[in-house]
């Protein structure tokens, strides 16, 4: 998943260690999100946001195939 992490962290003016402190996670978890090695919980996801005052898509960016994860309901099984 594509983030926008270190631009929020940057446009606030925070380190990763800062930024880390505020969530509640470790330096290494704020990295691992910037560098797109690990996609955060949708709870972590939603205190981001918070954090920066936005969405969590203007944060980050779901690279799926087109129309997953769109909010479908499941196909019917008879």
């Amino acid at each position: 998943m594509k983030n926008r992490l270190k631009v929020f962290r940057a446009m606030y003016d925070l380190t990763q260690e800062s930024l880390a402190n505020k969530l509640g996670v470790t330096r290494q978890t704020v990295v691992s999100i910037e560098n797109g090695r690990y996609d955060p919980s949708i709870r972590l996801a939603f205190r981001i946001a918070r954090l920066f005052n936005v969405i969590i898509e203007d944060v980050f960016e779901y690279e799926g195939s087109p129309g997953e994860f769109q909010g479908k309901p499941p196909a019917s099984t008879p």
